[in-house]
């Protein structure tokens, strides 16, 4: 799933930075994030550093975003123009 930033959000900059994909910007009234360029931080962390930096816990699971790792790492390699490494 991609995530989302619920109307909690206090405008405190943090979680811009900290994405990898640059899927954070400011909206008409607090930041958002977009689903087609979110990845979970899957290829680049073991967690959504947005989450993890987050100081009011605003952020969350999109609903309508079901996406599964494959998926999210599918996002990561097209995002990043990188080629799946092949297990044997």
């Amino acid at each position: 799933m991609a995530l989302r930033i619920t109307d909690e959000c206090i405008n405190c900059d943090v979680c811009e930075p900290q994405c990898p994909n640059e899927a954070i910007s400011m909206g008409e009234e607090f930041y958002v994030i977009d689903p087609h360029a979110c990845t979970e931080c899957v290829g680049h962390h073991g967690e959504p550093q947005c989450v993890v930096i987050c100081p009011v816990d605003c952020i969350e699971l999109d609903p309508q975003w079901k996406e599964g790792q494959d998926a999210l790492m599918a996002k990561y390699h097209r995002l990043t123009g990188t080629e799946p490494v092949e297990q044997s």
